[in-house]
């Protein structure tokens, strides 16, 4: 049975925010969610880890487990990565996110990773890459076929999500309301694990 992807309204506005606050840095996080009987995995949440990253530190191993932690609390799981890189034209997924990716695959063996598209974000494109990892191997390479298109394993619950993630950050500045685990260090009262002051109101 195929495995088909859904991210949530939720999850697209987070991924969308974090790499909107730091456009000039390299940003990463992971993604919660569950799979279905039949085969859809839906991505419910983003967790925002780092802006601050070029190598698997004890701070990143430490929101990794907060994070799975978390994710155990709400029912939910860890299923996926995502990360932004610091150039707009960078689109692989770096060694540093595949050993990332490789962990939550240890824990979920659909894991899946996304790199956003810096040259396509705030366009009405999903702007995000994604990719797989094959049971036999480490390597993760980018998924066959066109993404987050008719037929495509990999879908947005809502077409218009990058319109609407793009009005939220020019008209509501919402992003600059969010924050990840790295701001969480610098200020403990920023709430990195739900990001409940930067849910907008038509969610």
């Amino acid at each position: 049975m195929a495995t088909n992807y859904t991210i949530s309204t939720q999850a697209y506005f987070k991924l969308f925010f974090h790499a909107a606050k730091h456009p000039h840095k390299s940003v990463n996080g992971v993604l919660l969610g569950n799979k279905a009987q039949n085969g859809t995995i839906t991505i419910e949440d983003a967790i925002p880890l780092l802006h601050h990253w070029t190598s698997l530190s004890p701070m990143m191993e430490i929101g990794l487990d907060l994070a799975g932690q978390y994710a155990e609390s709400s029912g939910l799981k860890l299923v996926g990565y995502y990360q932004a890189c610091e150039r707009l034209d960078e689109t692989a997924l770096a060694p540093v996110g595949e050993r990332v990716a490789g962990k939550v695959k240890a824990g979920f063996e659909d894991a899946i990773a996304f790199v956003i598209d810096g040259e396509k974000i705030g366009t009405e494109a999903a702007a995000l890459i994604p990719y797989v990892s094959q049971s036999s191997s480490s390597s993760w390479r980018p998924a066959a076929g066109s993404a987050f298109t008719p037929g495509s394993p990999f879908q947005l619950a809502s077409s218009d999500l990058p319109v609407r993630a793009i009005a939220h950050v020019r008209d509501d500045h919402l992003h600059h309301a969010f924050g990840d685990f790295d701001d969480h260090l610098e200020d403990v009262s920023i709430d990195w694990l739900r990001n409940r002051t930067c849910i907008p109101a038509d969610l």
